[in-house]
């Protein structure tokens, strides 16, 4: 979580206060409800449907209790809707930049891992790229059978590199804002700063501002880092205390893995 400040200007207030979406034991038709729009929305990448292109047949099991949330999640991201919208009419790296966003929450760290996707559909087809993401590790740490994905890249978390947090704000250009809307669909987001193993700078979602990291400049600034101290091990609730840290941009990235190591949560980092 951030500041209210920090996430209206960097675009993603709403999630701020936002809670994953569950589908509980004794959930009720809301529940189900839901869980459906937010499913929908994440996995089509907040694009309009149509009543007539819903997956009614997959709401369908969802609501008897024959499918989880995770098989549902699979079924929109197997269904030729998504291959029509995501697959058919995007470059193959594209589309798998999307995937990561759509079903893990979060961007492509490096090359690799987008060359791994690449031989995966091209040695076994589209159904085995879909699944391994929603089978994956990952997926099963961070959403298991009864959550649905949501965009985990814009805190930091145990097992995220920091770079990461940079690539979601690439791929993420607002709250509002589709992926098949956006003016680079065409192309890929983020293939230069992949090959070149470097970060991309954090860029507001309406203005285009770059806000760390990209020029020259930046390495000049101080920024000051906010973290939650970490409870583990704690048996009893208390009042966590957050700790500020004044850093320069070079000592930045250490000082995030370090928080990290720690297990604190990163709530605000801004210019000092």
């Amino acid at each position: 979580m951030t500041s209210s400040t920090a996430a209206t200007r960097l675009g993603f207030e709403p999630f701020v206060n936002a809670s994953p979406v569950e589908l509980r034991t004794n959930w009720t038709g809301a529940d189900v409800i839901a869980v459906i729009t937010a499913a929908n929305r994440q996995v089509f990448g907040n694009d309009y449907l149509m009543l007539s292109e819903r997956l009614t047949s997959a709401e369908s099991l969802l609501a008897s209790g024959n499918i989880s949330v995770r098989d549902f999640v699979r079924a929109l991201a197997q269904s030729e809707l998504y291959q029509t919208k995501f697959f058919s009419s995007t470059p193959q790296v594209r589309f798998i930049e999307l995937n990561f966003k759509h079903f893990l929450g979060r961007a492509p760290y490096d090359e690799s891992e987008i060359t791994e996707h690449v031989n995966l559909y091209i040695e076994h087809g589209y159904e085995a790229e879909i699944n391994s993401y929603i089978d994956s590790e990952e997926y099963q740490e961070n959403f298991g059978e009864a959550i649905v994905p949501y965009y985990r890249g814009f805190e930091t978390q145990r097992g995220q590199k920091n770079v990461g947090f940079n690539r979601m704000f690439q791929l993420y250009r607002g709250y509002a804002n589709s992926d098949r809307a956006q003016g680079k669909n065409k192309s890929t987001w983020l293939t230069e700063d992949l090959a070149r193993n470097t970060a991309n700078a954090i860029r507001t979602p309406h203005f285009g501002q770059a806000l760390m990291g990209s020029t020259g400049d930046d390495r000049g600034q101080l920024y000051r880092v906010s973290a939650i101290q970490s409870d583990r091990g704690r048996t009893t609730q208390i009042r966590r205390s957050v700790s500020e840290y004044l850093v320069s941009y070079d000592q930045l990235s250490a000082t995030l893995q370090r928080l990290n190591k720690r297990g604190s949560r990163i709530t605000q980092i801004s210019l000092a």
